[in-house]
């Protein structure tokens, strides 16, 4: 098997930081939404559209994650069904999600859910805005991830 990026690219903020290091590390990347996207014209980017089903894009890429794929998501729960297939997962922040971790950021998720469905509350926000620190920080990781997958270091 040969390293591919593989982009849950809804909402995505940094196709073209993912681009720029797969171009350096020459990897193959697909991006995959339910709607087109503008990808640039290169043999190694791809684009998969697929239905507008629910969950049809998460379905798409964890068919399809293994020891040899990186997952750029902000879905928690693509990056456990990800990570359960061996993927490497990281979030479009720049922090790497992985088993130790995801059991957590889904028990969060769980509490904002029930947090945003209770009545009496006020109405909870989402993440901070992306910022030029939280690009740097995923450049940088991206970069670390390849080396270490292309090295086989887990």
């Amino acid at each position: 098997m040969s390293l591919h990026i593989y982009i849950d690219a809804d909402a995505c903020p940094v196709r073209d930081e993912t681009y720029k290091i797969a171009r350096r590390h020459r990897v193959p990347v697909t991006v995959v939404a339910n709607s087109y996207i503008r990808t640039p014209r290169e043999t190694d980017i791809d684009f998969q559209m697929v239905t507008d089903s629910f969950d049809a894009a998460d379905d798409w890429i964890a068919e399809r994650a293994n020891s040899a794929a990186i997952v750029i998501t902000s879905d928690i729960l693509l990056a456990e069904r990800c990570l359960k297939a061996g993927a490497r997962v990281l979030g479009s922040n720049g922090k790497p999600m992985d088993n130790d971790t995801i059991g957590s950021q889904i028990a969060v998720r769980a509490i904002m859910a029930d947090l945003r469905d209770g009545a009496d509350q006020p109405t909870v926000g989402g993440p901070p805005p992306f910022s030029p620190r939280d690009r740097s920080r995923y450049l940088e990781a991206l970069h670390l991830m390849v080396e270490q997958m292309k090295r086989g270091a887990k």
